[in-house]
């Protein structure tokens, strides 16, 4: 762990095993924090906090701009130690560790650009002056999906806004976590500015960091489950939430879009990180006199997919994280199956030598899916493509819209009016428009209803660390 600018162990002297999902094969062992380490870090960053909140603008962005440049140098190996832990192909890794610096870079920037402003008053002997000023100490609890880019998602423009932070990262993927904060540490980070409790059992520590009134907001990544939680209970010290939760995006594809091209960008982003993306769709939403041209392009670009060890070259897919994850797509084949949906391709657990020790679930498309089957109430977060079928605008965002998470959607369309009305009616905080890949550092990332709250990334990203103060001032 990294507490108070020191690498320590867990005061219980515990420790846990990290595993590589290909192979089942052991990593390394990681402190096992728990409450009193939990104590520690945020203690730490409240001390941190009055010097580092006090340093210039100036002064943070050049700190975070030399994080910016470690993190370029030490890419290759940031990213084979992803592929290791996380399970993704090296060459996708090598661009999550792209990506992570984006944000560095980003928000080294933002931290010149925090601006105030005055306002008129009725009074001609008064004044109105609006400052904005760090929120305080702030804990990131980060996904084991993304493993490096959601930390600096969440620390970076913490650290630009002037606060002091904690993070718990994902249990799974320690080790990413750690190598992250050496970079923080080597850009000159001063001391308890940024703390990293590792754990095998995360509640202990979020219940440290919920009951602790020093913390004055808490940003997660997650499932939606626990981020309600973690928000209820954030609401007893009235904590800051930024809640990045889960998606059940759905992909649509109306009769005038070419079905071979849609099917390409179906493939290609349903299929990222195994399908473990929370703006992945879990919903193909194709209109019926093109589904079957489309279902057979999509299936083309599927029996493609290499899978196998992201480290071996060649490979285009890796495993899921652990074997609940293979459990959770049995379930969900199984039961649309069951239902009546016909199984183009895929639907098991790979086997032989090269996958028996892994976590490896064959690509899976889906036909013939039906609203009422599991896998469309369900978010997936796996490697299953269900296609439904539809057959006038009104029914497709009716089919799109039943879902209680609001993260990410697409269209497919030549019609420029229907995409621009279709995206207005559509529940989704970010909607891809004849494009899979919405999102960027500069570009505000997060949902509604049940997907999250607030945004990342973008201005809006530094905004979430910051308060909003007035003075009034009488001449």
């Amino acid at each position: 762990m990294y507490i108070n600018g020191e690498w320590r162990s867990a005061q219980s002297g515990k420790t846990f095993v990290t595993t590589n999902p290909a192979t089942g094969a052991a990593l390394s062992e990681v402190a096992d924090g728990g409450r009193a380490d939990t104590r520690s870090a945020i203690a730490a960053a409240a001390d941190a906090l009055p010097a580092w909140r006090a340093s210039t603008a100036y002064e943070r962005a050049d700190i975070l701009l030399a994080a910016h440049r470690i993190m370029l140098d030490r890419q290759d190996d940031l990213a084979e130690l992803m592929t290791k832990e996380q399970g993704k192909p090296l060459r996708m890794a090598r661009t999550e560790v792209g990506y992570a610096a984006d944000f560095v870079l980003w928000f080294a920037e933002e931290a010149k650009r925090v601006y105030g402003e005055v306002i008129p008053s009725a009074r001609a002997d008064q004044r109105f002056v609006v400052l904005q000023q760090p929120v305080g100490v702030c804990a990131a609890i980060t996904p084991w999906n993304y493993p490096i880019s959601m930390i600096t998602r969440k620390v970076a423009p913490a650290l630009a806004a002037g606060c002091t932070s904690v993070l718990k990262p994902a249990e799974q993927t320690p080790l990413c976590a750690v190598e992250t904060f050496r970079v923080f540490a080597d850009a000159g980070v001063p001391a308890g500015v940024v703390n990293l409790v590792t754990c095998s059992d995360p509640e202990p520590v979020a219940d440290e960091i919920l009951a602790d009134r020093r913390v004055r907001k808490i940003s997660f990544t997650g499932s939606t489950e626990v981020g309600k939680m973690i928000a209820a209970r954030a609401g007893s010290t009235m904590k800051r939430v930024s809640m990045e939760l889960g998606g059940h995006a759905p992909f649509l594809v109306f009769p005038d879009a070419d079905p071979g091209h849609a099917a390409k960008g179906a493939a290609l982003v349903k299929f990222l990180n195994t399908g473990q993306a929370c703006i992945c769709p879990n919903r193909f939403i194709v209109h019926r006199s093109i589904a079957e041209e489309f279902i057979v392009t999509l299936r083309a670009r599927v029996e493609k997919l290499v899978p196998g060890d992201g480290l071996v070259k060649g490979t285009t897919i890796g495993p899921l994280i652990d074997d609940v994850a293979l459990k959770k797509m049995q379930r969900q084949v199984d039961d649309a199956v069951d239902k009546g949906a016909t199984l183009v391709v895929g639907g098991s657990r790979l086997s032989g030598p090269e996958f028996d020790g892994g976590a490896f679930f064959a690509p899976t498309i889906l036909s013939d899916v039906k609203p009422q089957m599991l896998i469309c109430s369900e978010e997936t977060f796996g490697p299953i493509a269900p296609v439904l079928v539809f057959d006038d605008e009104e029914e497709a965002v009716a089919m799109a819209n039943a879902t209680t998470y609001g993260l990410a959607g697409y269209i497919y369309t030549r019609d420029i009016s229907r995409a621009i009305r279709v995206a207005e009616k559509l529940e989704f905080g970010m909607i891809g428009i004849n494009d899979i890949n919405p999102t960027s550092a500069a570009v505000p990332f997060g949902g509604i209803k049940e997907s999250g709250l607030g945004r990342e990334g973008a201005r809006a990203g530094i905004t979430e660390y910051l308060d909003t103060k007035v003075l009034g001032i009488a001449l």
